[in-house]
C-alpha cells in the first residue's frame, strides 16, 4: 500500500492517505491507522491517531471521521492528516496579563485580541499559556496536558474577553463538567459582543446548525448535516441597529471552534473584520461614513469580545459573575458606527 502526494491541508501539515482492503473490513478506525507501514514507520503512537481523528484530521469516505471506534468497509477511502509536533513543554514568558480575579483555585483573564491561548504547530511561543506558566509556575492545574496546562475553555486569537483558567486539578474537573454541560443543567454563562453586517429583522432568534471542518478548506469550520457535525446553538438579540450594521449580544449554549462567527455567517450577518466567513461583504464598507470606514479598514481582527462570563465556583461553590468592557478598538468601531 502506498501513500499518495495530496496536497496539504498548510504548509507544514502532512497528508496519508489509505484504501481499506477487504481483509480490513470491520476494523476500527484508529487501529487499521496504527498497523499502516507508513505511520509506524512516522512513529505515530496509537493514542496520538486518536487525538488527530478527534481533533477533525481524518477523513472517511469524503466525511470527516472523529470517531477513533469507528468501523470500516472494504473499498473505503481513509485520509489522515498530520501536523508537526510541537514541543512537549511550553516555557513560561513574561507576557502581560490582565487577571479581574484570581484565588488559589482559578483565574479569570481578560485576553486581548491577538494573544492565541495555547501553544501549537504555528504559535510555539507568546501564547496565554507561557504567560500563565511564568505567572502561577508549579500552582497551575497540569490535567489539560502540557500543552494547555490550565486550559479550560478557548476563545479565538483574535477574539477579545473573559475566560476562565483552572490553578488545580480540583477547580480544573469541576470547571471542565460545567463547560461540558454547557450551562443546561449547572451554572454557566457566556456572552459576546459581535458587530455584524447588516441588521436582522428580528429582535432575537436562536441558530441550531450543527458544525464541522469545511470539506475543502480544513482551517474553516461550516454548518453540515447532523450525521457529521456537532450540535451547535447560539442564541442573540439584536442591542443597536446602525443601518447598515447592528450590534448583537450572542449567548452560547455551546461552544464549538468559530461557533458566534459561523453561525452569524449563516444567517446572512457574518462579523465586521472577519477575512475568513465575512469577506464576501466587504462592499458595505463603502456604505459607511468615512469616519466608520476608516475604523473598519484599519481594524485587523473579527470584531467579536466575549464580555460576559459567569459560573458557580467548582471549589467554593460561590456564583461568580464578570463582565469585561468592549477595548479601545471596538469601542472606537461602536462610536463611529452610531454616526451612520
Amino acid at each position: 500500500m502506498t501513500v499518495k502526494a495530496l496536497p496539504q491541508i498548510d504548509a507544514s501539515a502532512e497528508r496519508f492517505e489509505f484504501l481499506v482492503a477487504p481483509q480490513h473490513a470491520g476494523a476500527r478506525l484508529d487501529r487499521f491507522l496504527a498497523e499502516q507501514p507508513e505511520i509506524v514507520a512516522a512513529h505515530l503512537s496509537r493514542s496520538r491517531i486518536k487525538g488527530l481523528i478527534e481533533d477533525d484530521r481524518a477523513t472517511l469516505a469524503g466525511e470527516t471521521a472523529r470517531d477513533p471506534a469507528k468501523k470500516l468497509g472494504a473499498g473505503d477511502h481513509v485520509t489522515l492528516d498530520v501536523p508537526p509536533a510541537t514541543p512537549a513543554e511550553p516555557q513560561g514568558e513574561d507576557i502581560a496579563l490582565t487577571i479581574v480575579y484570581e484565588d488559589e483555585h482559578l483565574l479569570v483573564i481578560d485576553k486581548p485580541a491577538g494573544l492565541v491561548v495555547h501553544p501549537a504547530s504555528a504559535h510555539e511561543s507568546g501564547t496565554l499559556v507561557n504567560a500563565l506558566i511564568a505567572h502561577c509556575g508549579d500552582s497551575l492545574s497540569g490535567v489539560g496536558g502540557v500543552k494547555k496546562p490550565g486550559i479550560v475553555h478557548r476563545i479565538d486569537k483574535n477574539t477579545s474577553g473573559l475566560l476562565v483558567v483552572a490553578k488545580t486539578d480540583a477547580a480544573h474537573h469541576g470547571l471542565s463538567r460545567l463547560f461540558a454541560d454547557h450551562g443546561r443543567k449547572l451554572s454557566l454563562t457566556r456572552e459576546y459582543f459581535a458587530f455584524v453586517w447588516g441588521v436582522p429583522d428580528r429582535a432575537h432568534g436562536t441558530v441550531d446548525a450543527p458544525l464541522g471542518r469545511h470539506s475543502t478548506q480544513r482551517e474553516k469550520m461550516a454548518v453540515v448535516p447532523e450525521a457529521r457535525g456537532r450540535e451547535a446553538i447560539t442564541h442573540w438579540e439584536k442591542v443597536e441597529d446602525y443601518g447598515v450594521a447592528a450590534l448583537m449580544r450572542c449567548q452560547l449554549e455551546t461552544g464549538r471552534t468559530h461557533q458566534i462567527r459561523v453561525h452569524m455567517a449563516h444567517i446572512g450577518h457574518p462579523l465586521i473584520g472577519d477575512q475568513t466567513y465575512g469577506a464576501g461583504f466587504k462592499t458595505k464598507v463603502a456604505k459607511l461614513t468615512p469616519a466608520a470606514r476608516e475604523i473598519v479598514e484599519r481594524l485587523d481582527r473579527q470584531a467579536l469580545h466575549a464580555a460576559t462570563l459567569g459560573f458557580e465556583h467548582p471549589v467554593t461553590k460561590e456564583e461568580m459573575m464578570f463582565e469585561s468592557e468592549l477595548p479601545e478598538d471596538l469601542a472606537g468601531l461602536r462610536e463611529a458606527l452610531a454616526g451612520v
